[in-house]
């Protein structure tokens, strides 16, 4: 008997959902309620959330160029997996002691705590970026095949709302009650505490392939002019990760607070939850239409899908409109990484997985969030929407940080026709994975 060519192991499904999406809730942690403990507790100003953005974005997609590079040359996986998940968890559940001092003094502490809580969000990329998005992205690649790539993606897009809505859910009333050193600890608990499941779980695919050259002329390969002439799909398809990205950074960092302090509801934790189980059940149901109807031809439809949740959530002010507008803006989000992540994997050469997830980390997270956050932060300045918290003006987001984001979605229209002068062409590491998946190889 021979598996299904969509099928995949008990165990790789296992892996997929376990390691995704506790990494996932550690990086909900990050992105958005790291956001929140500065707000807060440091600094409301929005700058200092779009510094922060940026430079664990800078450090993440080192970290994920270096190491993905690394688990190409040892042809391993499972040790960055286990051993970067660990450390992750331990300097998550640090954030919780940054915390400024009032007094006479209190403009150099804030200033002391800003530093701080930027360089420890950076170590914190570099060990999460290595073990999730080099190590454990590079080991998907490898553990797939294109026949079901868009399922597996499809499931891996949802982890992020998965895991934000577990933080809302089992950890939200603990930031409400300011217990934010007990928050942090729990999560860098559970992530650690996967970190050692995964060095029983995971089990290198056997597909692993060393690159041909060094190092260093690995690290810098996927930057050469020759390797972009080589594979021109790749680059035209982590462009318009890189649009779509950096449209949802624009709105996302401050989206807690948006709801929070401009829209005044105080039951934000259901308006998110609703939003985020709707969405899901988009994702999962669409990562099938994706294997379908091909992965490529699925992205324009679903931007299209998010930007008119987009204008919709700009429109609202009230609980059940936000929710309604809110699941087609994040299940086109989440549709939409999924058919240009899926798309990616498709047109990566077998030979540099692990390199390949670094170019990724520069189109879906370092141009994004270095770009995303001050576009939001540009337009909450502009607007100048404040409001005085016990002597202290704040500024509050305003809805046009989804109209910015769904301008700048608009533009992905450019990469998707270009993809056109490029048709999706023969990858035979990728047949040959086919092949022992329906048991037919040698």
């Amino acid at each position: 008997m021979t598996a299904s060519p969509t099928s995949l192991p008990g165990r790789t499904w296992l892996v997929v959902v376990i390691v995704g999406l506790v990494g996932q809730l550690a990086w909900t942690v990050e992105n958005m309620y790291l956001n929140v403990f500065v707000y807060d507790v440091i600094s409301t100003d929005p700058t200092v959330i779009a510094t922060l953005v940026a430079a664990s974005a800078i450090a993440a997609t080192a970290a994920t160029m270096l190491i993905g590079a690394a688990s190409d040359r040892v042809g391993r996986r499972r040790e960055f997996i286990a051993g970067g998940y660990v450390l992750w968890g331990l300097t998550t559940a640090t954030f919780g002691f940054v915390q400024p001092e009032h007094g006479a003094d209190a403009a150099r502490s804030v200033a002391l705590a800003v530093a701080a809580i930027i360089v420890l969000d950076c170590v914190m990329s570099i060990f999460g970026s290595g073990a999730n998005d080099a190590a454990f992205q590079a080991w998907v690649t490898e553990s797939t095949t294109p026949a079901n790539r868009g399922r597996v993606d499809g499931v891996l897009a949802i982890m992020p709302l998965i895991g934000m809505l577990v933080v809302f859910g089992a950890l939200d009333p603990l930031t409400q009650a300011g217990q934010w050193r007990l928050f942090f600890g729990i999560v860098g608990a559970v992530t650690s505490l996967v970190g050692v499941l995964a060095w029983f779980l995971v089990r290198d695919s056997g597909h692993v392939q060393s690159p041909p050259d060094g190092y260093l002329a690995s690290l810098v390969h996927g930057v050469r002019p020759s390797a972009v002439r080589s594979h021109p799909r790749l680059y035209v398809l982590l462009t318009a990760w890189a649009v779509v990205g950096t449209s949802t950074q624009v709105f996302i960092p401050y989206l807690i607070i948006y709801i929070q302090q401009y829209l005044k509801l105080e039951t934000y934790a259901i308006v998110l939850a609703s939003v985020l189980i709707g969405a899901s059940v988009v994702s999962v149901l669409g990562g099938r239409v994706i294997d379908r109807i091909g992965k490529s031809r699925a992205i324009l439809p679903a931007v299209i899908v998010m930007i008119v949740g987009l204008i919709g959530v700009f429109t609202v002010r009230s609980m059940l409109p936000l929710i309604l507008w809110g699941i087609p803006m994040m299940g086109g989000f989440m549709l939409s990484f999924a058919a240009i992540g899926a798309s990616v994997r498709d047109a990566t050469p077998t030979d540099r997985v692990g390199m390949v997830q670094g170019l990724r980390m520069v189109a879906a997270v370092l141009v994004p969030m270095v770009i995303g956050p001050f576009i939001g932060a540009a337009g909450i300045t502009g607007a100048n929407e404040t409001y005085v918290d016990l002597g202290v003006v704040k500024q509050v987001p305003t809805p046009w940080i989804f109209a910015a984001a769904a301008m700048v979605a608009v533009l992905v229209v450019i990469p998707v026709l270009a993809l056109r002068r490029f048709p999706e062409r023969p990858n035979l590491g990728a047949q040959r994975q086919q092949a022992v998946v329906e048991g037919a190889a040698p």
